[in-house]
């Protein structure tokens, strides 16, 4: 049985505007052993399109080879994820507009597809692309459906056994409505949300085990009660009590303590919906000074390699499945 057990990992960041996260592999090395010793079994990482075609027909692969080389040979599995515009592709010059020609964002897509086929057999088109944050023309998904059925056909015929998820839902069930009813139906093979909330809520819990089960009513209305559900997304701060830091944009930031009990809950009441199949934890290292609020704070480790409790509450998740 696969494993369900995943993370959120920014593992391409070595730029200025993220403190050089990942500048060094020797960092890399040290997240990626902490996610085998935790028992992570998938991380969900860009392959950013401005960083792999700079300019038209220009492709560089050396930082994604380096970085997916790590991973595999350390029996982690990879959701490859298609992101965002490219300078030279984009109407308006935004990373977070639509591309001027969804046939430019396909020819990516497949290059890097036809690239790491051998390694890697599930992509994702976009993330959150019913957000204004990461999709700035908001349309009620008609332009993002139309680019995931582009996409997914030619992904198909570059690797026909590769699986697309559609980008990542933040919005709820208006968004999965849109999905089927802008005729996306048959170009998505696994459907993709993300959940949020705050554990200081008495009925966190309700509310992020009902948002599946709508889902899947949706799907079975669509015909589509066979596909399985993935949360890409899930997750909450972790801040330790001399941390001085704004909040996130849920309210008040959970504590360590808080945040272990978040990630105990989760797993141990989403995976006994049948219908999901993986959640991913946003994400495994805090981050420094990025978001300057409480988000910088949602690793299971910290910024030093150092293990928070909601690492060890992982941990003990993934053995308690293993049990089963």
């Amino acid at each position: 049985m696969h494993s369900p057990f995943g993370v959120l990992e920014f593992l391409h960041w070595d730029f200025d505007w993220a403190n050089y996260k990942y500048a060094s592999v020797e960092d890399m090395e040290k997240s990626i052993k902490l996610m085998k010793e935790a028992g992570v079994a998938w991380v969900r990482m860009d392959f950013l399109w401005q960083d792999i075609e700079p300019q038209d027909e220009q492709f560089d692969f050396a930082k994604y080879d380096k970085i997916v080389e790590l991973v595999y040979k350390n029996g982690i599995q990879i959701l490859g994820l298609f992101n965002y515009n490219t300078g030279w592709a984009a109407a308006n010059g935004k990373w977070n507009c639509p591309p001027k020609d969804n046939k430019l964002f396909a020819d990516y897509a497949v290059r890097v597809i036809g690239r790491y086929k051998d390694k890697i057999k599930y992509w994702e088109v976009w993330n959150e692309p019913d957000s204004t944050i990461y999709w700035s023309a908001q349309d009620g998904l008609k332009s993002y459906c139309a680019l995931l059925k582009e996409v997914y056909i030619a992904a198909k015929k570059e690797d026909p056994d590769c699986l697309i998820l559609n980008g990542g839902l933040a919005e709820g069930v208006s968004s999965i409505n849109q999905l089927y009813d802008n005729g996306d139906k048959d170009y998505f093979d696994i459907l993709n949300i993300h959940i949020f909330y705050t554990p200081q809520d008495n009925n966190a819990i309700k509310g992020v085990l009902n948002y599946p089960k709508i889902a899947y009513k949706i799907m079975l209305r669509n015909g589509d009660g066979h596909k399985k559900i993935w949360v890409t997304e899930i997750g909450c701060p972790g801040v330790g009590k001399d941390i001085k830091t704004g909040n996130w944009w849920l309210g008040q930031n959970p504590t360590e303590e808080e945040q272990a009990q978040w990630v105990k809950e989760i797993y141990t009441e989403l995976l006994k919906d049948k219908n999901i199949e993986k959640v991913f934890w946003a994400f495994f290292r805090d981050c420094k000074e990025h978001w300057e609020n409480g988000i910088d704070y949602f690793g299971l480790i910290r910024w030093d390699f150092s293990k928070k409790p909601s690492f060890e509450a992982y941990k003990k998740c993934v053995e308690a499945w293993k049990r089963k």
